[in-house]
């Protein structure tokens, strides 16, 4: 055992487990790629006062943060809004409209690790910059479709429930304009996890009469199989705003072929302030995985409010944590092991043209691996079989006097000669 053991909340990942880790990414990030989405890279280390701006100073409890030697403060970043935010806020003049970029990395909290939540975390954020139409919305929630399909995800896998942050804050300031909205939104928001009459006590604790914070609880529940019902139910014409806004992106949703995946579900309000529009989360349609996948939605103040430009914004963050889940449980998480193409066995003096052939192949793209340990010829084949070679080839002094090498199918166990000159042709 090493004397050595990670810090809570970090984990390592061995080969195997890499493997399938790179082969989700990489399915990820193809099919990003394919909507136009550009990549970019961003530091590991912002400005504390970059997440104070936008969350308030208790964030910094919440958070990697220290005074590095120059007396700055900063923190690890603990996710990539701001930061993009920033990057635009700098640099749009010079951009064309829309601006479409993502990134895959790590991020990290300091939070109590739970399922699926460590301190430090990886995901790939979405986003799009510049443009208010349901449009853009509506593909990010397709983008975040095929991205699931991709991973081998079947059409009944998986969910959006799809809301609007302001039909919350609007049905609330019109029922009792003296409640607290935000914490009144924070209260719906968890509405999943509580009955109706706990939804109630905690929108009463917001500020609301009983009466009220169960009249706002029912309406919801209703309005969810049928948007009419709020419209028809109030006269607030912020709040019909805001019901036409998540009507276009769900017709927007149809149109571009992920509308079967998109419920209306009205308690959905994603837990961060900077959320200003039509917001959403993914979830597990079978319910095994009990919290949200991912979420996203539309954050059209936060570039301003950066100090930035006034720029519509909206994006997504899929998690490898949750997705791992979510994959795991349909059964489609991609097999844990090595993949080699060949393994080059050496018999002897023979390392020249087993190099030569390993560096052919490896030039035409195979994954190749050869002899370094100066092992007996068993303890090659063995390891070849530990690393799953398909095909081995065996260079040995008697078959190279005759100009031939030995292919060995590694699954059938069959064997063929061939000429080496032919070979490496």
């Amino acid at each position: 055992m090493s004397m050595y053991e990670p810090l809570k909340g970090f984990r390592d990942f061995y080969p195997d487990e890499m493997e399938a880790r790179r082969e989700v990414i990489d399915t990820i990030e193809s099919v990003v790629r394919r909507y136009g989405f550009r990549e970019i890279g961003t530091p590991a280390l912002e400005p504390a006062a970059l997440f104070i701006d936008k969350s308030g100073p208790e964030i910094v409890e919440e958070l990697y943060s220290f005074t590095d030697k120059g007396g700055r403060d900063v923190v690890l970043t603990p996710e990539l809004t701001p930061t993009v935010a920033r990057m635009v806020a700098a640099n749009h003049q010079a951009m064309s409209k829309p601006i479409k970029w993502y990134s895959t990395r790590a991020f990290w909290r300091y939070e109590e690790p739970q399922q699926a939540r460590f301190r430090e975390f990886y995901q790939t954020n979405i986003d799009i910059f510049g443009s208010s139409e349901p449009e853009a919305t509506a593909e990010i929630l397709a983008c975040c479709g095929d991205l699931l399909t991709a991973l081998g995800l079947a059409d009944d896998d998986f969910e959006f429930r799809v809301s609007h942050r302001d039909i919350l804050s609007e049905l609330v300031e019109w029922i009792d304009a003296d409640a607290d909205t935000g914490e009144a939104i924070r209260a719906i928001d968890r509405t999943d996890r509580a009955t109706h009459a706990e939804t109630v006590t905690e929108l009463v604790d917001a500020g609301l009469d009983e009466a009220d914070a169960d009249r706002i609880v029912t309406l919801l529940e209703d309005a969810s199989s049928d948007l009419d019902i709020l419209i028809d139910e109030t006269d607030h014409p912020s709040l019909h705003d805001a019901i036409e806004q998540l009507i276009a992106v769900l017709d927007a949703t149809r149109d571009y072929g992920v509308r079967e995946h998109c419920s209306i579900s009205l308690t959905t309000a994603r837990g961060l302030d900077y959320y200003t529009g039509v917001v959403f989360e993914c979830f597990d349609t079978q319910g095994e995985v009990g919290r949200s996948i991912f979420g996203g939605g539309r954050y059209d103040d936060l570039i301003e409010g950066l100090g930035g430009p006034s720029m519509p914004a909206v994006g997504v963050a899929p998690g490898l944590a949750p997705i791992t889940q979510l994959l795991k449980r349909a059964d489609v998480w991609p097999v844990e092991a090595q993949e080699t193409d060949y393994y080059i066995l050496v018999v002897g003096d023979t390392r020249a043209v087993a190099a030569q052939i390993a560096r052919q192949l490896r030039g035409e793209g195979y994954v190749v691996e050869n002899d370094v340990m100066d092992r007996s010829f068993g303890s090659q084949l063995e390891y070849a079989d530990s690393i799953n070679a398909k095909t081995t080839i065996i260079v040995g002094e008697r078959d190279l006097a005759e100009g031939m090498i030995t292919v060995k199918d590694m699954e059938t166990g069959e064997q063929t000669q061939e000429p080496v000159d032919a070979f490496l042709k």
